[in-house]
């Protein structure tokens, strides 16, 4: 998460800075509204530690994690000075000093100049099993001159400046070592007092056991009579100092090692290691003996923890949602049930991808198993966005493939929005990709193509394609072996908003919703002036330590524009023409007190249609293409009838969050970042449950999507002027009649139930809602739960 006062009024931006200091337990004193500037950015770890980096102008605020007593904090003074009080004492703090203290200890720093620092909140769960002898009293000055409280220091500082930039697993090995360094340094500057008066001397030498423990961990032979000789101490001493806090040797080590398995389970960057390997890796030498352990430490065996779902498990954020079902997994291989379940369990993973490009470039995320494909090793690509790798405002079989895959192969890919150019400053400026796809000037356009229409512009004046189409496609993506009759399963595996290139709002991410001619309301207004088009841009907050949402940054009437070429658009009618800031008036008091949930996803999944020439990429069909319904999201799987060999996928339209019936005309349109795997089921052999689909299909964890339209094939229904056609006869009746169809084939098909079965189940327990209203061929779709379903 990022924060800038920058992108507020001055009027509003002290009010904006205290609402953002809040939210993370921090409370705004003082500060000059005149010169006021602050950046708050947030990274949270997998293990709920946060990281937050402020920077601002002078002023001054409150640490007061009160409501939160069992968290410790770090505070760090990466540039600048500062003046540390609580009830008890000052302190000065320069460049690269340290203090700390547990929740309920607040202190007020004041920044005389221009500040930067580091705050971290540490849940009390990540220390407990390392601090035995807990460290109380006033928030204190960690000496970082020398010793591990200088190399803390230099890997606090490190992180600071990459904050913008870290994704989780690359934070893996921070987040690890980070309660281990904290506690080390805590301990280096603790006087006796601190840890237990009279007993200080026993407490560090514990301590000092205890690292040696954790450097020792995965050595199976380790043992209290060789840690008591390195000491230099009886190993009957070595045990009484564990009876001092009510442990053993043997059991704490049983449990740092446990904790460390559990670690590796959870963590992606151990995808690729069978359960078998990680227990042998941390000194257990026995997978049954372990599991019992493990059931009886955390409550679940070791192979239920690791596929467990995120909400499952406590702290973990990991974004993998679901497990394929058995029949999909090429390579598993099946447990003993009960207590002594078998550990090697690690064959429901599958290899690490392999980057075919530049893996700095690559999203470094959580996989979704599958098995290779005919022996093959599962690959990883990376399809950026260039004016080579995309398609804008149309489909066609014809296109010349961006990439060539084989089945169960990942696939990073770049999508963009083409609602960049509504605010170009936030989201073209500074970013080579979007720059280069949306670069116009009065020599001509990168991508010169925008739609499906003539390239000679004639009928309206708006350029060539003229706008029959309007979304930027990446790809497409050619799969290995798919023909007419297969399906392809399209597993979403992660979708990131794509922050923003400009270094003003680096780190940020935005959207924007354009209310317009096309949008069901648009005949319908009630205020004047009537006809009015009106764009919402809108900040994108990615990550936190709250669920992430979007809010209204402001919005502007349309006002005409004139094009890089000279062309004047009175309406919103042709994509990426640029925004000049001067020809419109911004309101930044639009939905105050509001936020969006975000609910990231792809309006456009498409294969290539069975037809010759192009076709617009409005209108969606029996090909998928421009779905727009928010459950395809990530952890989603779509399964789209292939039409040409090759299938030919393409992905765009990306959206930050849409409601359902996108009724404005669009949703918040932004640019995403996706880590997808592509499956190819052949006709021969696809399952049961989808051997009728001959559309889109949405699966979910919890739910199957059936796709209704009011014309499912409307580029055949509706003959030679078809693409013309479907925005003239398009009807709610129509697209529930299919849906209504579709999902009783469905149910007659997959659930073997009758079709008066089926009617009475779609009427008591499967919920029809509209997914769009928008797109010339309007959908309605049917959420049948699996959970009807017993078996």
């Amino acid at each position: 998460m990022r924060i800038t006062t920058n992108v507020y009024p001055k009027e509003q931006r002290r009010d904006a800075w205290r609402f953002a200091l809040k939210r993370q337990s921090i409370t705004l004193d003082e500060a000059d509204e005149a010169t006021l500037y602050g950046e708050l950015i947030q990274f949270r770890s997998s293990t709920s530690i946060d990281f937050i980096r402020i920077t601002g102008t002078p002023q001054s605020w409150s640490i007061d994690f009160r409501e939160k007593p069992q968290t410790y904090w770090l505070a760090m003074i990466l540039d600048g000075g500062a003046v540390m009080r609580d009830a008890q004492q000052e302190i000065r703090l320069g460049d690269g000093d340290i203090i700390c203290g547990k929740g309920d200890s607040p202190v007020h720093l004041t920044f005389a100049g221009d500040n930067r620092s580091l705050i971290v909140q540490v849940p009390h769960s990540e220390l407990s099993m390392r601090l035995k002898t807990p460290i109380g009293g006033a928030p204190r000055k960690i000496a970082t001159e020398s010793g591990t409280a200088r190399v803390f220091a230099g890997m606090l500082r490190s992180l600071a400046d990459t904050i913008n930039d870290i994704t989780p697993d690359q934070a893996r090995p921070v987040e690890l070592a980070f309660p281990e360094f904290l506690v080390t340094s805590l301990l280096d500057n603790a006087p006796a007092k601190a840890m237990g008066g009279a007993a200080g001397m026993r407490a560090a030498l514990l301590e000092r056991i205890f690292q040696t423990i954790e450097i020792r961990l995965s050595d199976p032979n380790l043992n209290y009579q060789q840690v008591a000789a390195e000491h230099g101490i009886s190993p009957r001493y070595l045990q009484k100092l564990f009876e001092s806090i009510n442990d053993s040797f043997g059991h704490y080590v049983k449990v740092r090692r446990l904790e460390r398995c559990r670690l590796d389970l959870r963590s992606p960057l151990h995808v690729q290691k069978s359960i078998s390997d990680i227990l042998f890796e941390w000194g257990f030498n026995d997978s049954a003996s372990f599991s019992r352990a493990f059931r009886e430490q955390y409550g679940i065996s070791p192979r239920e923890y690791r596929k467990a779902q995120p909400q499952e498990q406590e702290a973990v954020e990991l974004l993998r949602r679901g497990r394929p079902t058995r029949s999909e997994r090429a390579n598993a291989k099946l447990d003993a049930e009960g207590e002594e379940e078998s550990a090697d369990a690690g064959a429901d993973i599958p290899l690490q991808p392999e980057s075919d490009g530049d893996d700095d470039a690559v999203m470094a995320l959580p996989v979704i198993p599958v098995g290779a494909a005919d022996g093959h090793p599962v690959r990883h690509h990376h399809l950026p966005v260039s004016p080579e790798t995309v398609h804008w405002g149309y489909l066609s079989k014809d296109l010349k493939p961006a990439l060539h895959v084989r089945s169960g192969d990942f696939i990073t890919i770049e999508t963009l929005t083409h609602h960049a150019n509504d605010d170009p400053e936030r989201m073209v400026q500074g970013d080579a990709g979007a720059e280069s796809v949306y670069h116009w000037d009065e020599c001509g356009k990168a991508v010169d193509r925008r739609g499906a229409g003539p390239m000679d512009a004639s009928a309206f004046g708006r350029g060539p394609g003229e706008g029959f189409g309007v979304h930027i496609c990446t790809g497409p993506i050619a799969l290995e072996g798919a023909m007419p009759g297969d399906l392809i399963e399209v597993r979403i595996l992660d979708l990131k908003p794509r922050p923003s290139g400009n270094s003003r709002f680096a780190g940020k991410c935005f959207g924007s919703n354009a209310a317009t001619f096309w949008g069901f309301h648009y005949q319908d207004l009630l205020t004047e002036p009537k006809g009015r088009e009106v764009v919402t841009i809108y900040e994108v907050e990615a990550s936190g330590a709250r669920p992430p949402i979007a809010h209204a940054v402001y919005s502007y009437r349309w006002t005409e524009q004139t094009d890089p070429s000279g062309r004047k658009h009175a309406r919103y009618d042709y994509p990426g023409v640029p925004v000049d800031p001067e020809t419109i008036e911004r309101n930044y008091d639009v939905l105050r007190n509001v936020e969006i949930p975000i609910r990231p996803h792809f309006g456009v999944i498409a294969v290539a249609p069975a037809v010759d020439g192009l076709v617009d990429s409005v209108p969606p069909a029996s090909f998928g293409g421009n779905l727009d319904n928010w459950r395809t999201g990530p952890g989603a799987r779509v399964f789209l009838p292939v039409q040409v060999a090759g299938a030919l996928l393409s992905l765009g339209d990306p959206h930050a969050s849409q409601g359902d019936s996108e009724l404005c005309g669009t949703a918040i349109e932004c640019s995403m970042t996706a880590l997808i795997q592509v499956i190819h089921h052949p006709a021969s052999g696809v399952m049961d449950q989808l051997k009728d689909v001959d559309y889109p299909l949405i699966e979910t964890e919890t739910e199957w999507v059936i796709m209704g339209f009011s014309h499912p094939d409307y580029l055949k229904e509706l003959g030679p002027d078809a693409q013309s056609e479907v925005y003239k006869q398009s009807s709610i009746d129509a697209a529930m009649r299919d849906a209504f169809r579709k999902a009783r084939r469905f149910l007659m098909t997959a659930k073997q139930l009758s079709e008066d079965e089926a009617i009475s189940l779609l009427s008591v327990g499967v919920d029809f809602g509209v997914s769009q209203v928008v797109n010339g061929n309007f959908g309605v779709h049917a959420v049948i739960r699996k959970a009807l379903f017993t078996s």
